[in-house]
């Protein structure tokens, strides 16, 4: 049995609870022709890493984790498809979509 570590993997330290998750079918398909899951963006969602987002858009999330705002993330798959990632205020959830799906 091999009990070393996996050191590919960085730890995530999250910054802020997703409560409840979800996929829309859009982002699913997009994630599926991409071969990755949405474990990876969830993972650098949570985590402060707000993918492609403006200085003003990072900022406002710096300030929605202070205020408890919603909190948006932009990522794109392995193929180019744009994922956003968005925690409610209240935190009991997160959904990772297609912009076009908002």
């Amino acid at each position: 049995m091999n009990t070393k570590p996996n050191t590919n993997q960085r730890p995530t330290f999250a910054r802020f609870p997703l409560g409840q998750t979800y996929v829309t079918p859009g982002a699913e398909e997009a994630l599926m022709i991409a071969g990755q899951t949405g474990i990876e963006f969830l993972r650098r969602h949570m985590s402060g890493d707000f993918g492609e987002l403006t200085d003003e858009d990072s900022q406002e999330n710096e300030l929605s984790l202070k205020e408890g705002f919603r909190v948006l993330s932009a990522y794109r798959t392995a193929h180019g498809q744009t994922l956003w990632l968005i925690t409610e205020a209240d935190r009991s959830s997160t959904t990772i979509l297609l912009p076009s799906e908002y």
